[in-house]
């Protein structure tokens, strides 16, 4: 019997009782090893000892004051570690309680920024199909993801969709990859045209597509090109990195890998490491000095931002991961990770494509490699492997939905910068028998 109403009202959870390091203890005693971080979030594992004693300490000198009264020596130090390792021109940062929230400032954010500089008949954001933003009704009508947007679809603002870079299945065949990502380039820079790009505010991209695709990675050229059109007409673009970002793909920033820089950037995640709840955006100077000359006030913000225990959380996080050289880990653990993955799974006759970058990667599945097509999502295949995974002590982020919101399954692996070599063999073995299980568990198996 249970009072929460939890996300899935059907069905019975384990209670966790404990966590160290990849390992999380139900009630039951049974352990499992963490291979996704929940939802790509723990960084560093859990119960890190200097985090625990970060957060103590924070709250024995304050626990809480409003945003609008106070400002907090954890607030300000936290964005200026972040300053420093953030993409050039970046000047400030705003604090906020996660990704959703990060992506719904960012919005009003860039909204606001024409309205400041006179431009206010700017309406309209571009985002992509098969991307997550998050689940506010801002956030959700940015993203792509048609699974969670249709019950809620007449509550969203309109926005265009334009292809993702889903090289596996979009790019065609007498294209090379960066003839492919300048289709797309162009694809982006005619629906800007055709809405009038003095109506435009700003195009949304995740750098590392998470959840919705499961790891996809953009093709050589594409975030240039995009970059380019995006100055070329005017054009805000904002980067999500809610979880591909803060070292996750072995960059503390992806965009770092596709040499360029957004106007706006939301992080989450890997930014405090699931020890408090916290997200940000990072914000070029010419968006903050617009409004510093102006109305000297951003209309948005939320009780609880720039929380000074979840800040020192975060903080302690972000030193530990520079001092330790946790990024350059991601970077070595995620090519071990993917050789792994290759060599138990690159074979399987229902793995059609296994992709990623640094500690993000993630493997498709279909029914037959030749065609790729995919399984009847009736089945729940995706749902299937998760639960024979549990069964094993393994924590998988398995989705659905991967070709069009219905169709498709992938399973995406986000373990903590901190795995070694032995957890990796021990996660690779698991997920081998939850797959062979699973696909065993199949009517016509």
């Amino acid at each position: 019997m249970t009072h929460v109403f939890h996300r899935h009202t059907q069905s019975l959870m384990p209670e966790a009782a404990s966590a160290s390091g990849l390992e999380i203890t139900d009630t039951n005693g049974k352990t499992y090893i963490d291979a996704c971080g929940g939802a790509a979030v723990s960084c560093l594992g859990h119960n890190h000892p200097e985090v625990i004693a970060a957060v103590a300490a924070q709250l024995g000198r304050l626990d809480y004051v409003h945003s609008s009264f106070f400002t907090s020596r954890a607030a300000e130090e936290l964005a200026e570690v972040l300053l420093e390792r953030a993409p050039a021109g970046m000047s400030h940062v705003f604090l906020v309680s996660g990704g959703s929230e990060a992506m719904e400032a960012a919005l009003k954010m860039a909204r606001q920024y024409f309205v400041e500089i006179g431009q206010p008949q700017r309406r309209h954001f571009i985002g992509r199909r098969q991307s997550y933003h998050g689940n506010t009704l801002g956030a959700l009508a940015v993203g792509g993801n048609a699974m969670r947007r249709a019950q809620f679809a007449p509550l969203l603002f309109d926005v265009t969709h334009v292809a993702p870079c889903y090289e596996y299945r979009d790019r065609l065949l007498h294209e090379s990859a960066e003839q492919y990502g300048l289709r797309l380039v162009g694809e982006l820079e005619a629906e800007i045209l055709r809405l009038g790009p003095e109506n435009v505010i700003g195009f949304c991209v995740e750098t590392v597509v998470g959840a919705t695709l499961g790891a996809v990675p953009a093709v050589p050229g594409y975030f240039k090109g995009v970059r380019a059109v995006c100055e070329r007409h005017g054009v805000l673009l904002i980067a999500d990195e809610i979880m591909c970002g803060m070292g996750r793909t072995g960059a503390m920033h992806a965009v770092e890998q596709e040499g360029i820089v957004p106007d706006l950037m939301a992080v989450a995640k890997g930014l405090g490491g699931g020890y408090q709840a916290i997200g940000a955006v990072l914000v070029q100077r010419k968006i903050h000095d617009v409004f510093a000359r102006g109305s000297g006030r951003f209309m948005h913000g939320h009780t609880y931002m720039g929380h000074p225990v979840a800040c020192a959380a975060a903080l302690q996080v972000q030193r530990i991961v520079q001092r330790d050289q946790l990024v350059d880990a991601a970077r070595i653990q995620g090519h071990a990770l993917r050789g792994r993955l290759e060599a138990a799974l690159g074979g399987h006759r229902h793995v059609g494509d296994i992709r990623g970058r640094g500690l993000l990667q993630a493997f498709e599945i279909v029914a037959d490699r030749g065609d790729k097509s995919p399984f009847d999502s009736t089945l729940q295949l995706n749902a299937r492997i998760r639960q024979q995974a549990m069964a094993r002590g393994l924590l998988v982020y398995a989705m659905g939905g991967t070709i069009d919101g219905r169709r498709g399954d992938h399973i995406l692996l986000a373990p903590p910068f901190t795995v070694q070599d032995k957890d990796l063999d021990l996660i690779i073995d698991r997920l081998a028998d939850a797959l062979d299980a699973a696909f065993a568990s199949l009517p016509s198996a």
